[in-house]
């Protein structure tokens, strides 16, 4: 199987992002629709991903590779950038898969209609942060205010939020991080982090940072959220789990999708999708800290 896989991006962007990117697939997609061109048919076992940073940094690549092990002659063409870029090539014909962290906004939805495409919509897991405390911190539950201001410093003292006189200590990934800016944007509104903050290049150097630190905060995955010596809190009475995420409950996720055109999916593209929806791709979906769809 061959792979070619395009430079990493945050994965993240600010919502003005989508905007720039709606305009670029007017761009794209009404010209394509103007000149009344059919997209260049699929090469056969051939299926190209573009799109979402959050699907592509880290967890795409890991489904390519293992779906290779049993798929040999199948190749597979990822480049992420951003889901509205993934949406852009995928009614241009530029892609077999637009790999998404959102739903179509409205100029999306008005091209697809425009160009008479339907959209084949898989569910294939979610991507979701728990915010954690060391477990013998008494504060069990947060607003979604109290997390904006605690990580943007505005709030400095645990008994601003019902806990013990003391400063706050914040645990966070570090500025290269996807989730240095996603945690931003899920939780914080987009505002700068507080002063004072540790950076850590992965979760389970959070989790084991709060597990030493009575006074620090931090967020993980929800696997890593029940390791001892932390605990998750729950945001506004909702805890993190499975069950609250895909539920649409829980506050800091996003549910991620695979979009195609139901006129030109090919069966490499469908056998793919399955395997990312099996049993085994849920699996790998859940090993690496995202929450696997019910």
């Amino acid at each position: 199987m061959k792979i070619t896989f395009r430079p990493k991006s945050a994965r993240f962007k600010k919502k003005s992002a989508a905007a720039g990117m709606s305009i670029m697939l007017l761009s794209l997609g009404l010209q394509s629709c103007s000149e009344k061109k059919e997209p260049e048919p699929a090469i056969q076992g051939h299926v190209v991903i573009k799109g979402s940073n959050t699907i592509g940094e880290e967890l795409a690549p890991q489904l390519i590779a293992e779906y290779k092990k049993s798929h040999s002659a199948a190749a597979l063409d990822l480049e992420s950038k951003a889901t509205g870029y993934g949406l852009a090539a995928l009614m241009a014909g530029r892609c077999d898969i637009a790999a998404a962290s959102r739903t179509p906004i409205k100029e999306e939805k008005e091209l697809a209609q425009a160009r008479s495409i339907e959209l084949n919509d898989y569910i294939i897991g979610s991507y979701s942060v728990a915010v954690v405390v060391n477990s013998a911190n008494p504060v069990n539950n947060l607003t979604k205010d109290q997390v904006r201001d605690l990580f943007s410093g505005s709030l400095q003292n645990w008994k601003d939020v019902g806990g013990p006189d003391g400063p706050i200590h914040l645990c966070i990934r570090d500025p290269i991080s996807g989730t240095y800016l996603g945690f931003k944007e899920l939780a914080m509104e987009n505002k700068p982090y507080g002063a004072g903050i540790k950076t850590f290049t992965n979760y389970l150097s959070i989790v084991e940072a709060v597990a030493a630190d009575p006074k620090a905060i931090g967020y993980s995955s929800i696997q890593l959220a029940n390791r001892t010596g932390v605990k998750a809190v729950t945001i506004d009475g909702i805890a993190p789990t499975t069950a609250s995420v895909n539920g649409g409950k829980y506050p800091y996720a996003r549910t991620l999708r695979f979009y195609t055109d139901k006129a030109r999916e090919s069966q490499s593209t469908a056998d793919f999708i399955m395997f990312v929806q099996s049993t085994q791709g849920q699996q790998i979906l859940a090993e690496m800290g995202f929450v696997p769809r019910t």
